[in-house]
């Protein structure tokens, strides 16, 4: 084996150990080697020189920068130029000048975020009704008012909350604020919505003669694969809209169209499909009665009301079914209540190979959430 080479040349880490007192080879190091491979490495107090983007980052936080520096309360604090936030230019506010196809959205202000949770859980309205008057998106109240009830129960228990951060936050973005009494309520968001189905991806050539008319419940059924309607059923929709009735009161007079799994409902118009059908019935009111204000409004009410009446029966009865098949067991003593429901295992509870999502137990299907780590075990949603 070749003799191990020594290396004579120290780091600089072991220069402040290696003291004359400590070790008697210190002066053959220090004599051996010289000064200029101790300090391998040279240090300066030169200031570093100025680039021309640092020189202009320096020279915009000293003139136009600076008067970004503490924002004014009410007003967004973006990138863009004095001229144009005191103009009174009513261009979408965006952060940042180089994308100009951001947006900043607005959010909830404070006074409106209670009057949402007022409304649907103090005064007892439904979800519906609640985005109609103010013009947010039902899933967004739905959040809301899972979001201030938290709230109410950290500040029951003794959390703090984090208030001046919120505060802070929504003096430098742009906010929905509520309406006072007397005036017109400014609406959030669009909720009428329609996301892109499915069946609408397809480029589908169907010819169609001059003479028939074709509208988009023809065009749903053609998406659909469904033959054609009957004349007398075709006769009686006068508008889409007219199905919203008898859709809302027993919605399973959807025609289904396939068999077994490749089974589907036909397509129905966007009038039918959006979140709020009855505001298409409130526009042809509108249009037909332009100077009976009063009388718009009554009818409007009275097919929300009628709505609202069919979706509770149509839950109150999902719910008894559901009562009706699970049997309660509370032993004497135990603070539990057993809920017991029998399985059926059949093609339609477990699919054609046995291993349905729905299917009930981790043999057949995929595990329930609840026994799940890391899952949110909380409500994620309302029924409508």
């Amino acid at each position: 084996m070749a003799p191990r080479i020594h290396n004579r040349r120290v780091s600089n880490a072991l220069l402040p150990y290696l003291t004359s007192s400590q070790s008697s080879s210190t002066p053959s190091l220090s004599s051996t080697c010289p000064s200029s491979q101790l300090f391998l490495r040279q240090f300066s107090a030169t200031a570093a020189p100025q680039t021309r983007l640092r020189r202009q980052m320096f020279q915009w936080l000293s003139t136009e920068g600076a008067a970004l520096k503490h924002h004014v309360p009410g007003e967004t604090n973006y990138l863009q130029g004095r001229a144009d936030r005191d103009s009174d230019s009513h261009e979408a506010p965006r952060p940042f000048p180089g994308n100009r196809n951001f947006v900043s959205e607005s959010v909830l202000s404070e006074e409106l975020r209670n009057e949402v949770y007022v409304r649907v859980v103090e005064k007892k309205k439904s979800l519906r009704a609640v985005s109609v008057e103010l013009g947010i998106d039902m899933k967004r109240i739905a959040a809301v008012v899972r979001l201030v009830e938290m709230e109410r129960r950290q500040q029951s228990q003794g959390k703090p909350l984090a208030l001046p951060y919120a505060r802070a936050v929504h003096e430098m973005i742009p906010t929905t604020p509520l309406a006072q009494e007397g005036e017109r309520q400014t609406f959030h968001e669009p909720i009428n919505d329609l996301p892109a189905h499915p069946l609408t991806g397809a480029q589908i050539f169907y010819p169609v003669p001059e003479s028939r008319s074709f509208t988009r419940v023809d065009a749903g059924r053609v998406f659909s694969g469904a033959p054609t309607l009957e004349k007398a059923v075709a006769d009686k929709i006068s508008h889409p809209s007219d199905l919203v009735d008898d859709i809302i009161q027993n919605p399973n007079s959807i025609e289904w169209v396939g068999k077994g799994e490749n089974a589907r409902q036909v397509l129905q118009p966007a009038d039918v499909r959006i979140p709020h059908p009855q505001l298409v019935k409130l526009e042809l009111d509108r249009r037909a009665f332009p100077n009976e204000r009063r009388t718009v409004a009554q009818r409007h009410a009275e097919r929300v009301e009628k709505q609202e009446a069919a979706e509770q029966q149509r839950r109150e009865r999902a719910q008894a079914r559901r009562e009706k098949s699970v049997q309660h067991v509370e032993p004497e003593g135990s603070r539990f209540d057993y809920r017991i429901q029998d399985a059926k295992f059949t093609k339609e509870t477990t699919g054609a190979d046995g291993r349905a999502p729905w299917a009930p137990g981790r043999r057949y299907g995929v595990p329930s959430d609840d026994r799940k780590r890391g899952v949110v075990k909380i409500p994620t949603r309302v029924e409508a």
